[in-house]
């Protein structure tokens, strides 16, 4: 026969293995529903950092400085980005010349500025920073307007070479 002292021993060991698991299940369906919520909530504050980044992304788009020929008014320095201004021109459909002439400099100064082997100057990046918000039709006017307003020039008679001027000083 077993000895008593074993199976008390069994019993008590049996009913408090119960006694907790009837008192922790509660608690471990609490820590379930607590694992839940602190995922929920994570997610939406990551959700939430999101939106909050964008917004202030386009915030700062809005914000922008709009170039006016004086870098004092807004104290903002532009930079100049040689992709950006290529992009710029296919966008507005514009050659290299087409630019040029809007900016008020020579065709191979835009191709300079487009391959960096050059940086224009303050006043050409602010006339750039202004055709930025021109769109296509305003910019074929201003350029059609530039056109018209330069009349045709005169063509040169070619100079006289050395050979002719001393000819025409011994006559």
């Amino acid at each position: 026969m077993p000895n008593i002292g074993s199976l008390l021993k069994e019993e008590i060991a049996r009913l408090s293995r119960r006694e907790i698991r009837r008192q922790v299940t509660p608690l471990r369906k609490i820590a379930w529903h607590s694992r839940l919520e602190i995922a929920a909530l994570k997610r939406g504050l990551a959700e939430a950092d999101k939106r909050l980044a964008m917004m202030a992304k386009q915030q700062s788009r809005q914000s922008a400085p709009v170039a006016d020929s004086s870098d004092s008014g807004s104290g903002r320095q532009i930079r100049f980005v040689a992709k950006g201004l290529r992009s710029l021109r296919t966008r507005l459909g514009l050659s290299a010349e087409g630019l040029a002439k809007l900016i008020g400099v020579s065709a191979q100064s835009v191709y300079n500025w487009e391959t960096k082997k050059a940086v224009p100057r303050k006043e050409q990046v602010a006339s750039i920073v202004a055709l930025r918000a021109l769109g296509k039709r305003e910019v074929q006017a201003r350029l059609d307007a530039l056109a018209s307003s330069s009349a045709p020039r005169a063509t040169k008679k070619p100079r006289a070479t050395n050979k002719k001027k001393r000819a025409r000083k011994a006559k």
